[in-house]
């Protein structure tokens, strides 16, 4: 494997999940004697050009070292920012110091990814001239609300999709996109918001609906059975 083929896993992981109404940070939620953070991290491992996973956590985090992680990559923590961004760009310099050129960004509470899907990003990505994400075509009907949250019409789902992540692009792209904008930016909620504010437009690589966040109560049942499933 050439060293343009080795790509870093980098996972924000220094937010405390306010919408799970849980006391625990959803990525240290349990699903099976394992935390959503060492399901995740089992996941990202799961392609052999993975070959470091930098995890951005809070300096003031009292649960990562308390996680036993299943991979053979090196795992290295640095301190996360105040933004996913932030976060994000704290794991991509690191990685980027360590000598590697690609990255593929993946969120912690995302530990239902399967080797087919990140296989497939990541081979899209590395033969793309930007980079490339997983994302679902939306399939349900959308609706536009007013401040009262009541309905005021459809919004057509044409050309319309649902990011996932991983997230593959060049360190180089990113960190040229966070020095333009800054980490603090409102738009930047993905890495691929970054490439495209350069006007840059990343490959869209259809994912799975499995490949679930963890974000609402209820998420972490849904994603409980998905990884427990032996039918």
């Amino acid at each position: 494997m050439t060293k343009s083929e080795q790509v870093a896993a980098v996972i924000p992981a220094a937010g405390i999940g306010q919408r799970m109404q849980s006391e625990l940070p959803k990525q240290y939620l349990k699903l099976g004697g394992r935390s959503v953070l060492e399901w995740t991290v089992r996941a990202i491992s799961q392609d052999p050009r993975i070959r470091a996973i930098y995890i951005a956590i809070s300096p003031d985090d009292p649960y990562f070292q308390q996680q036993h992680f299943a991979s053979a990559c090196p795992i290295v923590a640095v301190e996360g920012g105040a933004t996913r961004a932030a976060s994000v760009a704290a794991g991509v310099e690191r990685a980027v110091a360590d000598g590697f050129t690609w990255v593929a960004v993946h969120d912690a509470a995302r530990p239902c990814l399967t080797a087919a899907e990140l296989e497939q990003v990541v081979t899209t990505a590395l033969a793309d001239e930007v980079g490339a994400l997983l994302a679902l075509p939306v399939a349900d009907t959308l609706k536009r609300s007013s401040d009262a949250r009541r309905s005021q019409g459809s919004v057509s789902r044409e050309h319309l999709w649902q990011a996932q992540t991983p997230q593959v692009f060049r360190a180089a792209d990113l960190q040229r996109g966070w020095q333009q904008l800054g980490t603090d930016h409102p738009q930047l909620t993905d890495e691929a918001s970054v490439l495209e504010a350069l006007g840059l437009q990343p490959q869209l690589v259809p994912g799975r609906r499995s490949n679930i966040k963890i974000t609402q109560p209820g998420d972490d049942a849904i994603a409980r059975l998905l990884l427990f499933d032996d039918s």
